[in-house]
């Protein structure tokens, strides 16, 4: 099967890379804008046209999309997480490859749900903010295409690589400045938010079924389960080795910060319905957030 990936150097394509080279099964072909890329080409800025020619040429049976922006104001977001995104389906459209279509969206898409409720993949999408949006319109895009397609709706990714300005990124980071400063307490803020973590390689390995599978539409990829941050925190603790005391910033005896900002606009409850990916993928989680937590750290504390 030959497969191509677009965002192969993104957290979560360099996981997906790594998942179909184990299989022999798959001939791997990457496109992006990195050097390092089988094929430089920007999804934002180049044409269809120039894709189509290109698809034409190496002639894949999947086409899986990594690739996006999570930072950014309202116009780079769109450019590259919409506009791109209309690239790949009218490039594939006119293609005669007939490629099969797996597309990474994301728990933004959706916004922000009761506390206690498991979102499933007809709950209405209210996305809090321009990142929800762009991602939304791409899912859009995509299953009104009229391609073989699947979009994958990611939850909280996390895990081995895990971005430094991600919630667990920043936890790891203030933990190994207090451990290497010796200090024997961490005030943090925030703590009251709950999201489904979902690791990085059982992502990987939900894109490879769904590029095996005949599924179409969206489909959650999470665990099934909301953890809150306090403790993830906690059990981060527990991981390191670190003794001191965890404070939360909104204790009345440490003051009151401005309320916690939600940059993913999911307010503070998020937790996926599962059923659609074990019923329709075969899929089910196998990395617990201990071993996720334990390989965040590992990376945090080889900068000590």
């Amino acid at each position: 099967m030959r497969v191509l990936l677009l965002g192969a150097n993104g957290y979560l394509g360099r996981y997906v890379a790594d998942r179909l080279l184990a299989d022999p099964a798959v001939q791997l072909t990457a496109l992006g804008r990195g050097d390092d890329a089988d094929v430089r080409f920007d999804l934002a800025t180049g044409s269809p046209g120039a894709l189509t020619r290109f698809l034409n040429a190496v002639h894949p049976g999947v086409v899986i999309n990594c690739a996006g922006a999570t930072r950014g104001g309202a116009r780079d977001l769109t450019r590259h997480n919409t506009v791109a995104v209309a690239t790949v389906c009218e490039s594939l459209r006119r293609s005669g490859c007939g490629a099969r279509l797996v597309q990474l969206g994301c728990s933004s898409e959706y916004g922000p749900s009761q506390p206690g409720s498991s979102t499933a993949e007809d709950a209405v999408p209210r996305p809090g903010g321009p990142y929800g949006v762009s991602k939304l319109a791409a899912t859009e895009l995509v299953l009104g295409s009229g391609l073989d397609a699947i979009v994958l709706r990611v939850f909280s990714p996390v895990g081995p690589g895990t971005p430094a300005g991600s919630p667990l990124g920043r936890l790891a980071d203030a933990m190994r400045r207090a451990m290497q400063s010796g200090d024997s307490e961490l005030k943090l803020s925030g703590l009251g938010v709950q999201r489904d973590f979902v690791d990085v390689r059982d992502v990987a390995r939900a894109v490879h079924a769904a590029s095996l599978s005949a599924a179409q539409g969206a489909v959650n990829i999470g665990t099934g389960r909301a953890v809150r941050l306090r403790d993830a925190a906690s059990l981060l603790a527990r991981v390191a080795g670190f003794g001191g005391a965890l404070h939360e910033l909104d204790d009345p005896h440490l003051g009151t910060p401005p309320a916690y900002p939600y940059p993913d606009g999911c307010g503070s409850w998020q937790q996926a319905d599962v059923r659609t990916a074990r019923d329709r993928l075969g899929w089910r989680p196998r990395i617990g957030l201990e071993e996720s937590l334990a390989d965040i750290w590992m990376e945090a504390a080889c900068r000590i």
